[in-house]
C-alpha cells in the first residue's frame, strides 16, 4: 500500500490504532460468579422453572437479583456438578476437565508440572489479552514445583483473597493458625483458631487449644456461642454438642450487612472498577484498579452459604418469621442406601436434631442465601455500569453453588453425594449480545460444569476448534443454547471425598452410581470395576420419574437389571477406560507420576439409548 505524504501517514496509523482499539473492545468484559454450597431451590426463578412454584418445597426463599438475571439472559436449568466437593469442583471449573481427566478427585494439593497439565481458564484468558482478577474464595489447590519444594501457582494476575482480609479484620469470621497473641509471638502456634470480628474489629475466639493453654481465655467459646446464637453440626456417636463443635450451621453474623466477608468482596470489586488506571487499597494491601484499555476477566468466589452459616441480623430476623417444612427421613431409606452414601449420611447425620434446631438451620441457610443475592446484585450492577460507561461489551456467568447442600435431605447435612440436591446446580449466562444468550430463554438440555471454561474462553475470542484447546472436556454453552452442539443423553461425574471413589451417570429418567476404585491408592487397580461383583460395586439406581427425591435404590431389583447393566457398562467404560488419569500427587502436591487407563477410547460420546 502506497502512502503518499506525511499527513496521510498520520491518518493511516490513526486508523490502524483505532481499528485495534475497536477490535480489543469486541472482546467482552467477563464477570464469573460462583457461590459456595448453594442449593438450587434457594432461587425462586429456578423453582418456578422446575416446579411451577416460586418457593422451595421447604418454604420461603428470596432471590430478586438472580431472578433478574434469568430475565436478562439464558438459564441452563439442567446443569450438574461433576464433583460434589468444594476443591475438586472448583478445580474442574478452572481446568475445563473432568476429575478423571485432570487427576484431581478431592482435596489433594496438586501441581502444574505434571505432563498432562494444561493452562487454567484465567491463564488462557490472559493469553487472549485479558486482565485477570480473582476476589474471594478460590479453592483450587494448585501448586508449582520449585527447587525448594512447591509454592502456590499463579493463575490470576491479581488475587484478592479472604486470607489476608481476615487478618486485616475485614470479615465477620475467620479460621487460621495463630502464631502470635496480643502482640506476643508464640513458641507453639494455636491450632486452627476460630475467631469472630466485631464492627470495631475486636476479635472474639472459639478455640479449644487457646482455652487449654491460656487460663485467662477459659470460657470464651461458650460466651461466643451464646452471643451469636450458634448451633453446630454434631453427631451423637462422636459425642454431645460442645462450644467447640464444628461446623456452624446456624447463627448470626457479628457484623451488619455489607460488612461481612462476602460484603467486602462486593465492595472491593466496586472499588476496583472505580479506581480506573490507578492503584487502590484493600485492607493492608495495594492493588491496581481496572485497566480500561484491556478487556476484564474477573471471578468472584462468594463464601455464602457455606458454613459458618451466619446471616446478618437484619436478614436473620426476617427469615425467622417463616416456618419451614423439614425434609422427612425414614430410616428404611438408610437400609437401602449404598454403603458409600451411608458413610456420608452417618458422618453428617442431622435427623436427631430437635425441631427447633432444624428450623433455625433452614431459616439461617435461606437467609444467608438472600443476603448473598443482594451482594450478587451489587456486583452485577457495578460491572454492567462500568462496561456501559466504557462502551464495552460484557458477559456474566452465574453459577449457583460449586455444588449443593442438604438440609436434612436423606437425613443429613453437607454434600459429597451424587444425589440431585448435592449435584444439581443451574447456571445463568447474561450478555450484552442478546443473540448469543437471549433474554428469558430456558435451556433444558444437559450442561455440565466442564462447560464453563470453554464458554468463557469462546466469548473471549478463543477458537475452540484449534488443537491447543482439544484438552477441554466441555462445550461452549452458547452452542447448546442455539442447538448447534450435539444433544447429550447423559451427564456424569466422579468424586472421592468422604464417600470414597464413586462415579455417577445421569439421564433425564435415571441416575446410576457405583464405587469406581477399591481405594484411593493412585495408579493401583485402576480397572478394578471391570471384574468386581455387583455387590462390591455398591451400586445405586434411582428412577427419577417415579422417585424424584432418590429414596428407593433399585440397583438390585431384577425389573431394572437391563437398565443397570447398560448404565454400569457406559459409566465403567468412560470413567475407567476413556483416557483416565490418576496422579501420585504426594502429601505436598509435588508428585508428577501419571498413570493412565485407556481401554475404551471414545466411550464418552454422550450417546445412551436405554432399552
Amino acid at each position: 500500500m502506497k502512502i503518499p505524504n506525511r499527513m496521510n501517514k498520520v491518518l493511516f496509523f490513526t486508523f490502524v490504532l483505532c481499528s485495534k482499539i475497536t477490535f480489543a473492545q469486541q472482546q467482552p468484559n467477563v464477570l464469573w460468579i460462583v457461590t459456595d454450597d448453594q442449593r438450587y431451590d434457594a432461587i425462586r426463578a429456578f423453582n418456578k422453572i422446575l416446579t411451577g412454584k416460586e418457593m422451595s418445597e421447604l418454604g420461603y426463599v428470596e432471590s430478586p437479583n438472580v431472578d433478574r438475571l434469568t430475565k436478562m439472559g439464558t438459564t441452563f436449568i439442567n446443569t450438574y456438578c461433576q464433583a460434589t466437593g468444594c476443591a475438586p469442583s472448583r478445580a474442574l471449573m478452572h481446568y475445563g476437565r473432568y476429575t478423571f481427566r485432570s487427576g484431581v478427585y478431592e482435596f489433594e494439593y496438586h501441581n502444574n508440572n505434571a505432563a498432562h497439565f494444561k493452562p487454567t481458564l484465567p491463564e488462557q484468558m490472559e493469553s487472549l489479552g485479558y486482565q485477570t482478577l480473582h476476589i474471594g474464595k478460590l479453592g483450587v489447590r494448585l501448586k508449582t514445583k520449585t527447587a525448594k519444594g512447591a509454592k502456590a501457582a499463579r493463575m490470576y494476575q491479581q488475587d484478592i483473597s479472604f486470607k489476608q482480609l481476615r487478618k486485616d479484620g475485614l470479615t465477620d469470621w475467620g479460621k487460621d493458625w495463630f502464631y502470635e497473641l496480643n502482640g506476643e509471638k508464640l513458641k507453639k502456634p494455636i491450632k486452627q483458631m476460630e475467631f469472630f470480628v466485631t464492627e470495631d474489629r475486636k476479635f472474639e475466639y472459639r478455640s479449644a487449644d487457646l482455652e487449654a493453654r491460656f487460663p485467662e481465655h477459659k470460657g470464651e467459646a461458650q460466651k461466643v456461642v451464646e452471643k451469636y446464637d450458634l448451633f453446630m453440626e454434631y453427631n451423637k456417636k462422636k459425642g454431645p454438642l460442645t462450644p467447640f463443635s464444628a461446623p456452624i450451621i446456624s447463627g448470626v453474623s457479628p457484623r451488619k450487612a455489607g460488612k461481612t466477608r462476602d460484603g467486602y468482596y462486593a465492595s472491593i470489586f466496586g472499588d476496583f472498577l472505580k479506581n480506573q488506571n490507578q492503584k487502590f487499597k484493600a485492607g493492608s494491601r495495594t492493588f491496581h484498579g481496572v485497566n480500561t484499555s484491556k478487556p476484564l476477566f474477573c471471578q468472584i468466589g462468594f463464601d455464602f452459604p457455606h458454613t459458618p452459616v451466619l446471616p446478618p441480623a437484619s436478614y436473620r430476623e426476617r427469615f425467622q418469621k417463616h416456618s419451614y417444612k423439614v425434609p422427612n427421613f425414614d430410616t428404611k431409606e438408610l437400609q437401602k442406601m449404598p454403603k458409600q452414601l451411608q458413610k456420608q449420611v452417618k458422618a453428617s447425620y442431622s435427623d436427631h436434631y430437635t425441631s427447633e434446631q432444624k428450623q433455625k438451620m433452614i431459616q439461617d441457610y435461606y437467609a444467608f442465601c438472600a443476603y448473598g443475592d443482594a451482594l450478587i446484585g451489587q456486583s452485577v450492577d457495578d460491572f454492567i455500569a462500568y462496561s456501559k460507561a466504557n462502551q464495552q461489551e460484557w458477559i456474566i456467568v452465574y453459577v449457583c453453588g460449586d455444588h449443593g447442600w442438604k438440609l436434612n435431605d436423606h437425613g443429613a447435612v453437607s454434600k459429597f453425594t451424587s444425589w440431585k440436591i448435592d449435584s444439581h446446580n443451574p447456571i445463568v449466562v447474561v450478555s450484552s449480545d442478546k443473540k448469543a444468550f437471549p433474554e428469558g430463554k430456558v435451556v433444558k438440555d444437559f450442561t455440565e460444569f466442564v462447560d464453563i471454561a470453554p464458554t468463557i474462553m469462546a466469548a473471549g475470542g478463543a477458537d475452540l476448534k484449534k488443537e491447543s484447546y482439544s484438552y477441554l472436556d466441555g462445550v461452549d454453552m452458547q452452542k447448546v443454547a442455539s442447538k448447534k452442539a450435539p444433544k447429550r443423553d447423559y451427564i456424569l461425574g466422579e468424586g472421592h471425598a468422604v464417600t470414597g471413589p464413586r462415579g455417577y451417570i445421569r439421564t433425564h429418567d435415571y441416575v446410576f452410581s457405583m464405587q469406581t476404585r477399591p481405594n484411593k491408592k493412585r495408579g493401583e487397580n485402576m480397572e478394578w470395576a471391570l471384574t468386581a461383583t455387583d455387590k462390591e460395586l455398591d451400586m445405586a439406581l434411582y428412577d427419577m420419574k417415579k422417585d424424584p427425591k432418590e429414596l428407593n435404590n433399585l440397583a438390585y431389583n431384577k425389573k431394572y437389571s437391563k437398565i443397570v447393566k447398560q448404565m454400569k457398562e457406559k459409566l465403567t467404560n468412560i470413567l475407567l477406560g476413556d483416557n483416565r488419569v490418576e496422579v501420585n500427587w504426594g502429601k505436598r502436591g509435588t508428585g508428577t507420576e501419571v498413570f493412565r487407563s485407556n481401554f475404551a477410547p471414545g466411550a464418552h460420546d454422550y450417546q445412551l439409548k436405554l432399552k
